[in-house]
Protein backbone atom coordinates (compact mmCIF):
# COMPACT_ATOMS: atom_id res chain seq x y z
CA UNK A 1 0.00 0.00 0.00
CA UNK A 2 2.94 2.30 -0.60
CA UNK A 3 0.92 4.41 -3.09
CA UNK A 4 -1.09 5.88 -0.23
CA UNK A 5 -0.34 9.55 0.41
CA UNK A 6 -0.58 9.67 4.22
CA UNK A 7 1.10 7.73 7.05
CA UNK A 8 -1.87 7.19 9.41
CA UNK A 9 -3.34 4.25 7.48
CA UNK A 10 -6.27 2.64 9.27
CA UNK A 11 -6.94 5.45 11.74
CA UNK A 12 -10.67 5.52 10.83
CA UNK A 13 -11.08 1.93 12.00
CA UNK A 14 -10.41 2.41 15.70
CA UNK A 15 -9.45 6.07 16.08
CA UNK A 16 -8.48 8.49 17.28
CA UNK A 17 -8.31 10.54 14.10
CA UNK A 18 -4.86 12.09 13.66
CA UNK A 19 -4.05 15.74 14.33
CA UNK A 20 -3.18 18.06 11.47
CA UNK A 21 -6.21 17.16 9.35
CA UNK A 22 -9.80 18.33 8.96
CA UNK A 23 -12.04 15.79 10.71
CA UNK A 24 -15.47 14.73 9.52
CA UNK A 25 -17.96 12.68 11.51
CA UNK A 26 -21.52 12.29 10.28
CA UNK A 27 -24.08 9.76 11.53
CA UNK A 28 -27.48 8.96 10.01
CA UNK A 29 -30.21 6.55 11.10
CA UNK A 30 -30.97 4.33 8.08
CA UNK A 31 -33.14 1.51 9.38
CA UNK A 32 -33.99 -1.01 12.05
CA UNK A 33 -33.07 -4.66 12.54
CA UNK A 34 -30.77 -7.23 10.99
CA UNK A 35 -32.41 -7.20 7.55
CA UNK A 36 -31.83 -3.45 7.26
CA UNK A 37 -28.23 -3.89 8.47
CA UNK A 38 -27.66 -6.50 5.76
CA UNK A 39 -29.27 -4.34 3.05
CA UNK A 40 -27.34 -1.24 4.09
CA UNK A 41 -24.08 -3.17 4.41
CA UNK A 42 -24.45 -4.63 0.92
CA UNK A 43 -25.20 -1.19 -0.55
CA UNK A 44 -22.16 0.33 1.16
CA UNK A 45 -19.62 -2.40 0.39
CA UNK A 46 -20.95 -3.12 -3.11
CA UNK A 47 -20.59 0.54 -4.19
CA UNK A 48 -24.36 1.00 -4.76
CA UNK A 49 -24.68 3.79 -2.17
CA UNK A 50 -21.96 5.86 -3.85
CA UNK A 51 -23.28 5.26 -7.36
CA UNK A 52 -26.87 6.06 -6.39
CA UNK A 53 -25.61 9.28 -4.78
CA UNK A 54 -24.16 10.42 -8.09
CA UNK A 55 -20.54 9.33 -7.84
CA UNK A 56 -18.94 7.34 -10.61
CA UNK A 57 -17.08 4.39 -9.12
CA UNK A 58 -14.52 2.27 -10.92
CA UNK A 59 -13.35 -0.49 -8.57
CA UNK A 60 -11.06 -3.45 -9.13
CA UNK A 61 -13.57 -5.70 -7.30
CA UNK A 62 -17.34 -5.91 -6.94
CA UNK A 63 -17.08 -5.57 -3.16
CA UNK A 64 -14.88 -3.60 -0.78
CA UNK A 65 -11.93 -5.61 0.53
CA UNK A 66 -8.52 -4.43 1.71
CA UNK A 67 -6.31 -3.70 -1.29
CA UNK A 68 -9.10 -3.00 -3.80
CA UNK A 69 -8.34 0.04 -5.93
CA UNK A 70 -11.16 2.53 -6.38
CA UNK A 71 -11.42 5.61 -8.56
CA UNK A 72 -14.18 7.96 -7.42
CA UNK A 73 -15.35 10.64 -9.81
CA UNK A 74 -17.58 13.50 -8.66
CA UNK A 75 -18.83 16.63 -10.34
CA UNK A 76 -20.43 17.75 -13.56
CA UNK A 77 -18.94 18.14 -17.03
CA UNK A 78 -15.52 19.82 -16.96
CA UNK A 79 -15.85 20.20 -13.18
CA UNK A 80 -15.52 16.46 -12.56
CA UNK A 81 -12.75 15.50 -10.15
CA UNK A 82 -11.22 12.04 -10.19
CA UNK A 83 -9.98 10.68 -6.91
CA UNK A 84 -7.85 7.51 -6.86
CA UNK A 85 -8.16 5.55 -3.61
CA UNK A 86 -7.37 2.15 -2.16
CA UNK A 87 -9.46 0.23 0.37
CA UNK A 88 -7.35 0.03 3.53
CA UNK A 89 -9.71 -2.03 5.67
CA UNK A 90 -13.08 -3.74 5.43
CA UNK A 91 -15.32 -5.11 8.20
CA UNK A 92 -17.90 -7.84 7.71
CA UNK A 93 -18.97 -8.47 11.31
CA UNK A 94 -22.26 -9.50 12.94
CA UNK A 95 -23.20 -5.95 13.95
CA UNK A 96 -20.84 -3.85 11.80
CA UNK A 97 -20.26 -3.72 8.04
CA UNK A 98 -18.18 -1.22 6.13
CA UNK A 99 -14.84 -0.13 4.82
CA UNK A 100 -12.40 2.75 4.50
CA UNK A 101 -10.38 3.94 1.61
CA UNK A 102 -7.28 6.05 1.61
CA UNK A 103 -6.00 8.57 -0.90
CA UNK A 104 -3.45 7.70 -3.54
CA UNK A 105 -1.27 9.89 -5.76
CA UNK A 106 -3.22 12.40 -7.89
CA UNK A 107 -6.07 12.55 -5.34
CA UNK A 108 -6.90 16.22 -4.55
CA UNK A 109 -6.79 15.45 -0.80
CA UNK A 110 -4.65 13.39 1.57
CA UNK A 111 -6.34 11.20 4.13
CA UNK A 112 -8.85 8.46 4.76
CA UNK A 113 -12.63 8.06 4.80
CA UNK A 114 -14.74 5.26 6.27
CA UNK A 115 -18.32 4.22 5.55
CA UNK A 116 -19.80 1.94 8.23
CA UNK A 117 -23.25 0.64 9.13
CA UNK A 118 -23.82 -0.65 12.64
CA UNK A 119 -26.66 -2.34 14.49
CA UNK A 120 -27.13 -0.68 17.88
CA UNK A 121 -28.33 -2.56 20.97
CA UNK A 122 -31.82 -1.06 20.54
CA UNK A 123 -32.07 -2.41 16.95
CA UNK A 124 -31.42 0.90 15.19
CA UNK A 125 -29.16 0.74 12.14
CA UNK A 126 -26.76 3.67 11.94
CA UNK A 127 -24.59 4.77 9.04
CA UNK A 128 -21.44 6.69 9.91
CA UNK A 129 -19.00 8.53 7.67
CA UNK A 130 -15.73 9.35 9.40
CA UNK A 131 -12.79 11.01 7.68
CA UNK A 132 -9.61 12.95 8.08
CA UNK A 133 -8.20 14.93 5.20
CA UNK A 134 -6.14 17.89 4.13
CA UNK A 135 -5.53 19.43 0.70
CA UNK A 136 -2.97 17.85 -1.60
CA UNK A 137 -3.68 19.57 -4.93
CA UNK A 138 -3.37 23.31 -5.53
CA UNK A 139 -7.07 23.61 -6.35
CA UNK A 140 -8.03 21.86 -3.08
CA UNK A 141 -5.84 24.34 -1.18
CA UNK A 142 -7.36 27.22 -3.15
CA UNK A 143 -10.88 26.02 -2.29
CA UNK A 144 -9.91 26.30 1.40
CA UNK A 145 -12.93 26.35 3.72
CA UNK A 146 -15.35 25.26 0.96
CA UNK A 147 -13.92 21.71 0.89
CA UNK A 148 -15.08 20.69 4.40
CA UNK A 149 -18.55 22.09 3.64
CA UNK A 150 -18.74 20.00 0.46
CA UNK A 151 -17.45 16.92 2.30
CA UNK A 152 -20.13 17.29 4.97
CA UNK A 153 -22.81 17.83 2.30
CA UNK A 154 -21.70 14.65 0.52
CA UNK A 155 -21.73 12.65 3.79
CA UNK A 156 -25.32 13.80 4.44
CA UNK A 157 -26.23 12.88 0.86
CA UNK A 158 -24.79 9.40 1.31
CA UNK A 159 -26.83 8.91 4.49
CA UNK A 160 -30.05 10.05 2.80
CA UNK A 161 -29.34 7.82 -0.20
CA UNK A 162 -28.62 4.80 1.98
CA UNK A 163 -31.82 5.32 4.00
CA UNK A 164 -33.78 5.41 0.71
CA UNK A 165 -32.07 2.22 -0.56
CA UNK A 166 -32.94 0.39 2.68
CA UNK A 167 -36.54 1.66 2.64
CA UNK A 168 -37.03 0.68 -1.02
CA UNK A 169 -35.70 -2.78 -0.18
CA UNK A 170 -38.46 -3.17 2.43
CA UNK A 171 -41.26 -1.92 0.20
CA UNK A 172 -40.01 -2.78 -3.28
CA UNK A 173 -38.87 -0.14 -5.76
CA UNK A 174 -40.58 3.21 -5.43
Amino acid sequence: MSALTYPEVGATRLGPLPDGYHHLHHRTRVGRGRADLAAAGAAVTGWRMHRTSGARIHASAARAEAGVSVRVSLGVGPFRFKAPCRVVWAAYEDDRIGFAYGTELRHPERGEESFVVELADDGTVWFTVMAFSRPAAWYARLAGPVVPVLQHWYARRLGTTLRRIVTEGQNGPV
